[in-house]
């Protein structure tokens, strides 16, 4: 796992996982004692200063895990008792490389179960060396393998957005992190058009996933959640708008 100032979730999450072999956290600078608690369970801690983007930071740790199967965690996720179950089996009888797992995550004080919201299947467990995490598509990239993939019963637990400020500190971090894998797929579009994709994308994505979807079903956090998500969307386009305007400007000398 990658981590910085992590305190309040690392304990939480490496409970989970004492049953593993080998536990590498590659840190990109914390000030709070991420490194004391990640010595207090035996694991591997690093310092990698150089942050260049989550994915390139995961592919750090990934590249120092010496075992067969590698089980990529964020800081904040537990792998519940039922899923290390589940795991082990997995690994003494696999007829796969690559599983996707399940995440139910929280937002606020709510576990979210429609709105696109789960079961959130993300790549996480793989053999050492069919899989790295793709570097071109900003914070959220996920290690990438074409062969087919099994899919795990149990979920993850993801307690990234216990609050809301959390959030919208997540969502400011992650929508400016966006910005170069955004920017280069969106070259060819003229900034006018990227402007009002910043408008009408976040509305039919608020109307797919609230209401085709059924996040009106998680209550009002799942309004919240929705209409604060088409916000972040929108963040993410007026985001490359400006880049683009700023770098134009900057190549007239203005």
């Amino acid at each position: 796992m990658i981590a910085t100032n992590e305190e309040a979730n690392l304990a939480r999450t490496l409970d989970g996982v004492r049953w593993v072999d080998q536990v590498v956290i590659v840190d990109s600078g914390s000030t709070d004692r991420t490194p004391d608690i990640a010595r207090e369970y035996g694991a591997q801690h690093s310092f990698n200063r150089d942050f260049k983007g989550h994915a390139e930071q995961k592919n750090i740790a990934i590249a120092k895990c010496t075992g067969d199967w590698i089980l990529l965690l964020d800081g904040d996720e537990v792998v519940t008792p039922a899923l290390a179950t589940e795991i082990q089996s997995v690994l003494t009888n696999s007829d796969k490389d690559a599983y996707r797992i399940p995440r139910l995550n929280i937002f606020m004080t709510r576990w979210m179960r429609h709105g696109g919201l789960y079961p959130d299947e993300k790549l996480r467990l793989f053999r050492r060396g069919v899989a790295m995490v793709d570097e071109t598509i900003g914070p959220h990239g996920t290690p990438q393998y074409d062969k087919t993939k099994g899919t795990l019963t149990y979920h993850l637990e993801h307690y990234g957005y216990p609050d809301f400020a959390n959030y919208l500190g997540h969502m400011n971090e992650y929508s400016t992190g966006t910005v170069v894998a955004m920017t280069r797929r969106k070259g060819s579009l003229p900034g006018w058009l990227v402007l009002v994709q910043a408008f009408i994308n976040p509305f039919f994505g608020f109307l797919k996933n609230y209401i085709v979807r059924g996040g009106f079903l998680d209550g009002p956090e799942g309004l919240i959640f929705h209409v604060n998500h088409a916000v972040y969307a929108q963040w993410k386009y007026v985001k490359v708008w400006e880049a683009r305007k700023k770098a134009l400007l900057h190549a007239q000398g203005k």
